[in-house]
């Protein structure tokens, strides 16, 4: 398994890497292999200021949905699906 030291991980399966001022947060590949087939991201947060834990959205696949927490406090600039 592929654990960057430059990333902090949740036990929720969420990763963050902060940069400055800026976080970037993705969900593990643990978490991913977990879900199976990934066929939808929800996340309607963006402009949202947000607190630690609180959902920022879902992450549906074939055999279930799951919701994505916030590792930090923060507001929710942008989405990126990559």
């Amino acid at each position: 398994m592929n654990l960057p030291e430059t990333l902090k991980y949740t036990k929720d399966h969420e990763w963050i890497k902060v940069d400055g001022d800026i976080a970037t947060v993705g969900i593990t590949d643990f978490a991913q292999g977990e879900l199976g087939d990934i066929v939808y991201v929800d996340i309607t947060t963006v402009g949202e200021t947000l607190s630690q834990h609180d959902i920022f959205g879902t992450v549906e696949a074939v055999k279930t949905v799951s919701d994505l927490f916030m590792p930090v406090s923060g507001e929710v600039l942008e989405v990126t699906l990559h």
